[in-house]
Order: structure tokens, then sequence, then C-alpha cells
């Protein structure tokens, strides 16, 4: 049997900042939550989604008040089996809530989307976050947007589409070629002009993967950490948690802080949310714990 693997040190504080902008956030001190506003009206957690800009801003400001450190607005629900929306729904739906959250909000917004068009009205309106779950790859025109944006950059792997991602995944080994394609977008957005520190790595937990494969991920977490980015986890009441549990969505909550947990103590530095306020608690105890590890 394998040993535990070993969490990375905290022992420095990184910042992402940009001088364009007036958001700093520091890595290192505690994991940061990163709070989910889904303005789509078929995200699979149906008490996430909203109908309309004032619904939103009062989301958005219950997400701030609960303690997420960034809200995260996507117009696209991704769910396995989604088809996908026009550029021109997507941007109907995002642009007025950034542009009300832009002037509401004392934490910056990040908008989770793969389309180039979209991102570049969405950081004219006031957000400072890209979070593509291309990694950039979807759309050839959001890598230039996302360097002349200055802000930072989620990239995340996904196994083909979100309308077949769950289409029979297989892995050789899921965290290797996980990390592989990571490190290969990492280095594709650097060589666009997107900074090092800017540059934050998502392993998809749910896209493209089985159970197994996102226990995998989270086990191994360590070995991703290891590719000198900061690490995004995004297990959020998501569908291994219901296998595991054999619930559905509303009563994942409990699993979600399990799940949260494994990935703030193995390496985690952001983790996106539904529940900022529940989660917030539970990687609190978790932060302080692995001050005692380092």
């Amino acid at each position: 049997m394998g040993s535990f693997p070993e969490p990375p040190r905290r022992d420095r504080v990184r910042s992402i900042f940009s001088g364009r902008h007036p958001w700093k956030l520091e890595l290192g001190r505690r994991t940061l939550l990163m709070g989910v506003l889904n303005l789509t009206p078929d995200s699979f957690y149906t008490a996430s989604r909203c109908a309309g800009t004032d619904e939103a801003l009062e989301s958005a400001i219950r997400l701030q008040d609960a303690g997420a450190d960034i809200v995260d607005v996507g117009g696209e629900s991704t769910r396995p089996g989604s088809g996908g929306v026009s550029e021109e729904e997507e941007t109907a739906r995002v642009i007025p809530v950034i542009e009300r959250l832009s002037r509401a909000l004392s934490v910056p917004i990040s908008v989770d989307t793969s389309k180039a068009g979209v991102a570049r009205r969405a950081l004219a309106a006031g957000a400072w976050m890209i979070n593509d779950v291309s990694a950039l790859t979807a759309d050839p025109e959001m890598a230039e947007v996302a360097a002349g944006g200055g802000g930072p950059v989620v990239l995340m792997h996904m196994r083909g589409t979100p309308e077949t991602m769950q289409a029979a995944p297989s892995y050789g080994d899921v965290v290797a070629e996980v990390g592989e394609f990571l490190s290969a977008a990492a280095a594709g957005a650097r060589k666009a002009g997107i900074a090092r520190e800017m540059i934050v790595i998502d392993p998809g937990i749910g896209f493209g993967k089985t159970t197994e494969h996102n226990l995998e991920l989270l086990a191994r977490l360590p070995e991703l950490a290891a590719l000198g980015y900061p690490v995004l986890v995004g297990p959020s009441r998501k569908s291994f948690i219901g296998k595991i549990l054999g619930v559905e969505p509303p009563e994942r909550l409990w699993g979600t802080a399990g799940a949260a947990a494994a990935a703030a103590m193995l390496g985690a530095d952001i983790v996106r949310v539904h529940d900022p306020a529940e989660i917030g608690q539970v990687l609190a105890v978790v932060d302080r714990i692995r001050e005692k590890m380092s």
C-alpha cells in the first residue's frame, strides 16, 4: 500500500496581482473560496440558478458576505450533456450582471467562459479573472484576450466537450495525463503573453472523468501542485459525490465538505463552491491543521 501523499508546504505567500487592477489575492495564508454564480436556466444544481440581474446581485452579495474571495459568473452550463449557447445569448446573460456587480461587490469577479468575445466584454464590464474550462483551446482568440486583460486565468482540463465528456472517459494514468495537459496549457499561455504568476490550473473534477478518476486526482493532488502553479479545485455538489453517497445535488453539501477538505489538505489554493459559508468553516479548520504540518 502506498504512503499518504505529503501536502505541499505552505511556507511562502504568493500573490496574484496586476498593476492594472485594484485586486490582489494572497495564496498560501489560507485556502481561498470561489463562489459560484450561475446565470443559466439549466445548471445541474437548481438552487444555484439566478433569473435576472436583481436576483443575481442578491446572490452575489450573499456569496461575498458568506466568505467568497472571488465570485465566478457563468452564463453557459457546462454540466455533462449540455450543448452550449450562442455568444450572443451568453453575452446577454453575463454582461449586465457583471456591470452591476462591479459597482456593488468588494471582491473580484471571475467570468466562467470559453468564448473570447464574452471574455473581452466581461473584462471591459469589470471582471478580473477568466475561468476557461477549455484552457484557452475552444476559441483561438481567447489567449490574446486573456493576455490583454492582464488578470488571472484559470486553465482547466476537460476531456472532450461538456456534451460528450462523460461518454466512457478513459485514461492510462489520469493524474499524469491531466498534469501533462495542464503543463502544456500553461506553457502555451505564457507563450501568448500571460504572465506566469497569473496562471491558475484546475484538474477539472467531473469534466470527462469517472468517480474513480476524480478520487485519484484528489488523492494525488500534490503531483499537480508540484507543477508550480496555483491549483483550483471545483468539487461542489458534483455527481461523483452523489455516486459515493447515493444522494442528489441538494443533499451533497457534506460530501462536498469532505472533498473540499481533502483538496485543501493536499494542495489546493482555491476551492470553487456553491456554499462558501459552510465550506469556509471546514477550510478554516483544515488550514489551521496544515499550519502544524509545515
